[in-house]
């Protein structure tokens, strides 16, 4: 079920990134804004605030860095290795110098990034940004289409990928072309984090390193998680009732992300209330007027360029009036991150589901 949901919901962000997108570099990262000051602070130490559903106005979810930390662990890789893919492919691996970590998320490049082979990797996906990928070369045109001119150009030694980005046929000429071809997983949610890191420390033939990120993230995870859960109101008709709503205005495309998602996984670790699952909303399916309004959020959910394609909370209600109709529209209550991040999940988990906490019980208004 989750692979199908994987594939729909990489299909929706394509068609609603391409229509606002185009070939060529994205921006490179920037600083931590100043709006986000409080981005490495503790939760406790913040402002809470005294009722989390009776929130006004709109917040950003900020991360304290842009840059991935590589794991302490340097052991080489040991080579050649074969590995059985995602797709159920054998696949020899005989040379990590020059590695092509592509997806819909950037999530495989921060992960390599974080094994300490980012000095190996010799292009991106438009989704990658963090510090450090700003000269890669990108080789997906139209959003995250997959152009095999410019993978082949750049002669990787092996590229690892998902399903989340294509055509399938693009995969098959880089095979046809003598390229080790690894697809991973691409179920991406809290609890599978360690999977994915499993499989692509495999593929580069550095168990260790793997394990050894595993330890890291699964450490920083269940202290961020026990971080947030000191704040979160004990009664859980106090807790924040959150959607996560996706939009591009530009494509008119809006869609609720229910269960099996991977938004649901974040508003469960921030120990807000998901009411997509509350209303049997599963997976990613076009949002309905009556789906929002039966749903009754506090808080929407958005990706930050999302938000901004529809001109911003005003610009949201106009386009969908139910928004208007729930707790959430009445306050203008918002919280926007990256798109780049807010469900990349993999090395930077812990600080996701940390700036979503923030935004949500100390919010510093972002406009």
């Amino acid at each position: 079920m989750r692979r199908l949901l994987v594939v729909f919901v990489a299909v929706a962000l394509a068609a609603g990134l391409t229509s606002c997108s185009t070939a060529g570099p994205v921006a490179a990262p920037q600083n931590v804004p100043e709006a986000c000051a409080a981005a490495s602070a503790p939760l406790r130490s913040l402002d809470l605030v005294s009722d989390v559903r009776a929130v006004t106005g709109q917040s950003t979810a900020c991360l304290p860095s842009s840059a991935i930390e590589p794991v302490g662990d340097s052991t080489a890789p040991t080579l050649p290795v074969t590995v059985t893919d995602d797709e159920g492919r054998e696949v020899e691996v005989t040379d990590v110098d020059r590695i092509l970590p592509i997806d819909i998320s950037g999530t495989i490049a921060s992960t390599v990034f974080a094994l300490g082979l980012g000095d190996q990797v010799v292009g991106r996906d438009s989704s990658t940004d963090f510090a450090g990928t700003e000269d890669l070369p990108v080789v997906t045109k139209t959003g995250h289409t997959l152009n095999a001119e410019a993978i082949i150009e750049l002669t990787p030694t092996v590229v690892l990928t998902d399903t989340t980005i294509g055509p399938k046929e693009v995969r098959q000429q880089l095979r046809d072309a003598g390229i080790a071809v690894v697809v991973i997983s691409s179920d991406r949610r809290l609890d599978t984090t360690d999977r994915l890191v499993a499989e692509i420390a495999a593929a580069l033939g550095i168990p260790s390193r793997g394990r050894a990120l595993i330890e890291r993230l699964d450490a920083r995870l269940d202290q961020a998680l026990a971080e947030i859960a000191e704040v979160v109101p004990s009664d859980e008709g106090d807790r924040a009732r959150m959607l996560f709503l996706y939009v591009r205005g530009s494509a008119n495309v809006y869609y609720i992300f229910g269960e099996d998602s991977g938004a649901d996984s974040l508003i469960d670790a921030v120990g807000g209330v998901d009411v997509a699952g509350e209303i049997g909303w599963e997976g990613m399916k076009p949002m309905t007027a009556e789906a929002l309004v039966a749903a009754q959020p506090d808080v929407l959910v958005m990706m930050t360029d999302g938000l901004e394609s529809v001109g911003g909370i005003d610009g949201l209600i106009d386009r969908i009036p139910a928004v208007a109709e729930t707790p959430a529209g009445a306050n203008r209550r918002v919280i926007d991150m990256a798109d780049t991040a807010v469900l990349s999940f993999g090395p930077r988990s812990a600080d996701i589901v940390l700036a979503l906490a923030r935004a949500l019980y100390a919010p510093e208004p972002s406009k």
